[in-house]
């Protein structure tokens, strides 16, 4: 098979900065401990840092791509849409997440900003008062210019935030919208077993079960007993095949469920 029919996905633009991750399985990318669905599961940890860190050395003005080297035959046609929309979707969020995180540090900035300014207008004028009441004596000097300098030690915060800390957090942000614009492209490896596919994420999709309800006791207390209570089986999980049919339950003759 050549290497145009294993390589599907976005075409890689010219001049691109290409991030290259190989996998023996797709769900390898992501959090094994996350259960939301596909088009919200987070990024392994070490996958997102390796992804992050080869982004952030990358030049600023390339466009970023990523290709998933994959060692499995292809999937479903809809496996490398999956793949880049799961992954753009998670660094769109967490460029959302850091610029409110940047909001509410200069909200902090702002707040310590008017803090520090009325405690050093205060601890100036008090310094001045107790030097005028101890005119000529040394310790009202001395008393005068450490009110002075506690005022100024009160500035300190929303000047670090104003002058040092807003910036890192918003290239941080700038960083996470050129990964969520980035191409993703798989390049496949038929290394594995045939039908390897059926095992991986996001190639085959949970199916859907209905549960069965029955009808509830009532305990003494008036309540429905905990035992009695309709709770949802969980669905099968990714590993699941494709066409898989939940059990229908059979009925004997005169209405009696087997």
């Amino acid at each position: 098979m050549g290497e145009q029919q294993q390589s599907v996905g976005d075409p890689i633009p010219p001049n691109s900065e290409l991030i290259e991750v190989r996998v023996a399985a797709l769900k390898q990318l992501f959090n094994a401990m996350d259960a939301a669905p596909f088009r919200e599961r987070d990024l392994d940890p070490d996958a997102e840092e390796f992804i992050v860190g080869w982004a952030r050395e990358a030049p600023r003005s390339a466009n970023l791509a990523l290709l998933v080297e994959l060692d499995r035959a292809p999937g479903p046609d809809y496996e490398p849409g999956a793949l880049r929309d799961t992954i753009c979707e998670f660094f769109a969020h967490r460029a959302q997440v850091t610029r409110k995180r940047l909001h509410q540090l200069l909200t902090i900035g702002r707040i310590s900003l008017l803090v520090g300014l009325v405690f050093l207008a205060a601890a100036v004028g008090v310094g001045d008062l107790i030097a005028s009441a101890m005119k000529g004596q040394r310790l009202g000097e001395l008393l005068r210019q450490g009110l002075v300098i506690c005022g100024w030690v009160a500035m300190w915060r929303p000047l670090e935030i104003f002058l040092y800390g807003w910036w890192p957090i918003r290239a941080e942000a700038r960083l996470y919208d050129r990964l969520s614009a980035m191409h993703v492209r798989i390049a496949y490896n038929d290394t594995a077993e045939p039908g390897a596919w059926r095992h991986d994420w996001p190639a085959v999709p949970p199916v859907k079960t209905t549960p069965q309800k029955s009808p509830a006791r009532l305990s003494a207390r008036g309540r429905k007993s905990t035992e009695d209570l309709d709770v949802p089986e969980r669905g099968p999980i990714a590993s699941a095949t494709i066409g898989a049919i939940a059990p229908t339950r059979k009925s004997k003759p005169g209405g009696d469920k087997l």
